[in-house]
């Protein structure tokens, strides 16, 4: 901010605090409202739509100025962070009564995007991660942690590992070093929230020692992160950037967890993207997770989402999960059960979160206990579980009695959010407290007595005792009684029809009741204190319950998915075939119209006699459903979730590929192309013998023979690579259907279609065999493709369909062309011909607007009957 002229000492101490925080809008507390000036003020008014003025205007320190009362903080401090500002929130440090120069003022709390704790800003079942990212020479480090539920994770790898993790776990704030700006924009794109510190906070040592420093710990050993080097890095600049906006308090991050490559299955950023797993390129699309998402917690929507991100490879893992479903399907009353419980729940770990920051209001410790309580029942059913893995969750539940009946004593069921309104603590916990509430209850009696005896006294039927803010207490005269005032009271204020007096009595008694209900708040704020300090010691237990209910909240969710959807379960084994049978699309089948059943597919796959199936068929008749189908389904399975088809063997797979020639991306600058060549390389460049590959539409940002000599190429070097990875390629170029001669592994396939007349009919079934042609021109028809264009590409068609080779197809194009340009009035119709001659015969020099329109209106009436036939 540019310094003014002439400075008033308000805005000196704005301006010094405003120079520590040039990059964030600066909330300056002056009485009862926050203020911003200068520029803050004009982005402030812009986000919120509140008033722009100006302070001082006319005069030399004029300035702009927008603000707004104090207490509404909470309804406008969200608008400000979501907008993607960094918000400096600066209070008065001290009481204004107690000094005679400038309040004292200073930052409190540093808001961005990614350090959030306010329930306004944050979503219940998405996780708000603040991340950071670390360039050494070959590896990239990468660390995410979410400061409302203390998670804590870190991983390394090279930029495409990192892409996808940023891709999954979208964190709404990213922080690089300012050195690497470019570098980070050129890798990741320009889609994150960023802000950029200094370089030295990048320095192995620094974060080392930052890390250990936290968690109380001579190594990270005991973590598994030890060995990340560019993990840690990392991992330390996340804690260093919490410093820096005043966040120490963080007893609730307890720990960091290493996100390890090898235990999930890989999917690179465009395998999330196509698949359309959490959003979609198109708008109001539904998306995987919204059909599969049962959760009832917030908990277990935010674990979902993570268990989506990181399907797990490992066969035990999985099946314990399938297991749990399997069981919970069986048995309807325990899931009814567990779920009503889980109901109950509110979001534990944010509430734990908020009691570590000093966040949580007297409220919210209600819910945290009622929460807990809530967990109890959910233990011994559990615990008494046949299944073993449920037995287990049972058991690492923990019923938090201590804890539970420690808020029972202090705090009063029905506690207000905030503090400062009183009655927060439970009457019997405080004997001081219960005595000076007892005095001010009293007053009421006190005071009835009071007016009762000075009416008699006096003799004035109409008096009345009240008390305001200025004033405090006052007995009420009106003006036709006031020759009955005693002489000993008091006037202290004149009013249209009545005088207002104060005697010795009553000043006595307001400040004994002034300095009841003061020292009643100062009490109930201290035994608040306290207890929060106090349920600091829970913060893990509660967090493990956390953990535990976000799981158990998922697997019912699979349970009741299953149920509703009629899913099956899975067998997932070693080995290296993939066999789906009346396999659906998960998505697709919910979006069907009432009374319409999904053409259910079968897909067969191996390394020894089906490793490529080669799917043929005109557009629209579903090759790309069945293609991503065939991942979701492997995909749901590896989550733990059962899957929609009859029955469903799946062999392990460690990565899925996909390359959907319909989500082109071409808005960083590259052709389609190039786009589509380059994620077909990075696919051919990683497969392994796990990996399942869907191919749609390879080839086709080209010329045909190029398409064609590409598809080829692409599809005989995955027949002929050693590690034989289970690929569905879904193509137009029939002929590729020709490969299936040459190499035994590749078989035909093609959705099937039912030729009528003039239309056709599209089946959706995946039958054995290549597909004859395609079905363009009549798509084009189901389009509304005007018919003369359609007459004419069927006429081409015929003409190209006799032509089988490449040399001719040329030669044949030129004559198609010689022989019949597309024209509007080459169609055997005499009444084109007619309004054809009459158009011809105008001369259009001489006409008038009117002869013109009339001339119109005559060749609209030829074509009239044509409309009506």
């Amino acid at each position: 901010m540019k310094k003014t002229k002439k400075e008033t000492p308000l805005m000196k101490q704005y301006n010094a605090i405003k120079a520590k925080y040039p990059d964030a809008l600066l909330l300056f507390r002056v009485g009862d409202f926050y203020e911003t000036f200068g520029e803050d003020a004009i982005k402030t008014a812009g986000i919120l739509g509140i008033i722009l003025t100006k302070r001082g205007a006319g005069s030399d320190s004029e300035t702009e100025l927008a603000g707004f009362p104090h207490h509404s903080i909470n309804t406008y401090l969200p608008k400000l962070v979501k907008a993607g500002q960094r918000v400096a929130i600066c209070d008065q440090l001290e009481d204004p009564k107690q000094t005679k120069t400038i309040v004292k003022r200073g930052v409190t709390e540093l808001v961005t995007p990614g350090v959030a704790l306010n329930d306004e800003v944050l979503v219940s079942k998405s996780n708000n991660f603040l991340c950071s990212v670390y360039f050494n020479k070959k590896l990239i480090g990468v660390s995410f942690l979410d400061i409302s539920t203390g998670e804590f994770l870190t991983s390394q790898g090279n930029a495409e590992y990192i892409d996808k993790l940023l891709q999954n776990f979208s964190p709404s704030e990213v922080l690089v070093s300012k050195q690497k700006r470019s570098l980070f924009k050129e890798t990741f794109g320009e889609d994150f929230h960023t802000f950029y510190l200094e370089d030295w906070v990048y320095q192995t040592d620094y974060a080392y020692e930052t890390l250990i420093k936290h968690f109380n710990t001579k190594t990270l050993k005991g973590f598994g992160v030890e060995e990340l080097s560019e993990g840690v890095i990392a991992s330390g600049s996340v804690l260093h950037y919490l410093a820096e906006t005043q966040h120490n308090k963080l007893q609730h991050i307890t720990a960091i967890a290493r996100i390890a490559e090898d235990d999930y299955v890989w999917m690179d950023r465009f395998t999330i993207r196509n698949l359309e797993l959490y959003n979609s390129t198109n708008t109001n699309a539904v998306t995987l997770l919204n059909v599969i998402d049962k959760t009832i917690s917030p908990m277990g929507g935010r674990l979902l989402k993570r268990w989506l991100a990181l399907p797990l490879k490992r066969l035990e893992s999985i099946k314990q999960r399938h297991e749990v479903v399997d069981f919970l399907t069986k048995d309807d009353s325990t899931l009814q059960s567990i779920q009503n419980h889980i109901k109950q729940i509110g979001d534990l770990e944010r509430l734990i979160s908020k009691v570590a920051t000093g966040k949580i209001n007297p409220r919210e410790v209600i819910q945290l206990k009622n929460s807990l309580e809530a967990i109890v029942p959910i233990k011994v059913l559990a615990s008494n579980c046949s299944n073993e893995s449920l037995k287990i969750i049972g058991d690492k539940l923990q019923s938090c009695d201590v804890l539970r009946q420690k808020i029972k004593e202090t705090l009063n069921e029905d506690a207000p959010v905030n503090i400062l309104k009183g009655h927060s603590i439970a009457a019997g916990f405080s004997s001081e407290l219960d005595e000076l509430r007892g005095l001010s209850k009293s007053g009421k009696d006190y005071l009835d007595a009071m007016l009762e005896r000075e009416t008699k006294h006096t003799g004035i039927t109409s008096l009345k005792i009240g008390s305001n803010n200025v004033y405090g207490y006052y007995i009420e005269v009106r003006n036709t009684h006031k020759d009955k005032v005693p002489e000993t009271w008091i006037r202290k204020q004149t009013l249209v029809n009545a005088e207002r007096y104060i005697t010795e009595e009553l000043k006595e008694y307001e400040n004994k009741i002034l300095g009841a209900e003061e020292r009643i708040l100062v009490i109930e704020q201290q035994l608040f204190s306290e207890l929060i300090v106090w349920l600091h010691q829970y913060i893990k237990p509660v967090q493990q319950n956390a953990y535990l209910i976000g799981q158990l909240d998922c697997l019912c969710g699979f349970a009741q998915l299953a149920k509703e959807n009629n899913y099956s379960y899975p067998i997932i084994s070693e080995s290296y075939d993939l066999d789906i049978k009346d396999g659906r699309h998960p998505v697709i089948e919910k979006q069907l119209p009432i009374g319409e059943s999904y053409i259910a597919n079968d897909v067969f796959l191996d390394r020894e006699t089906q490793q490529i199936i080669m799917i043929t068929g005109p557009n629209m008749s579903g090759k790309s459903a069945i293609l991503r189908q065939t991942a979701l389904i492997v995909l749901l399975a590896q989550i733990g979730s059962f899957v929609p088809a009859q029955t469903a063997r799946i062999g392990l797979v460690d990565k899925i590929f996909t390359r959907v020639g319909a989500s082109d991306n071409i808005s960083m600058g590259e052709s389609t192309f190039m786009v589509e060549m380059n994620e077909t390389a990075s696919i051919l460049n990683n497969i392994s013998d796990r990996s399942l590959v869907l191919l749609d539409e390879i080839g086709r940002g080209t010329s045909t023979y190029d398409g064609i000599s590409i598809a080829w190429a692409i599809s005989e070097y995955l027949h002929e690579h050693p590690a034989k990875p289970k690929t569905l390629f879904a193509t137009h170029y029939h002929e590729l259907n020709e490969m299936s001669e040459t190499f035994g592994r590749i078989k035909n396939y093609n959705v099937s279609v039912k030729e009528l007349k003039d239309n056709v009919l599209f089946l959706r079934k995946l039958v054995e065999g290549g597909s004859a042609h395609s079905f363009g021109i009549h798509v084009a028809k189901m389009a509304g493709m005007p018919q003369q264009v359609l007459h004419r590409a069927n006429r081409i068609l015929k003409k190209l369909e006799r032509s089988h080779s490449s040399e001719e197809l040329t030669d044949k194009v030129k004559t198609i062309k010689d022989d019949m340009q597309l024209s509007f009035f080459n169609l055997d119709d005499p009444l084109l011909e007619n309004i054809k001659e009459e158009i011809l015969h105008i001369d259009i020099d001489t006409l008038t607007p009117v002869e013109a329109l009339m001339k119109l209106n005559e060749i609209k009436r030829m074509l009239a009957p044509k409309k009506e036939i």
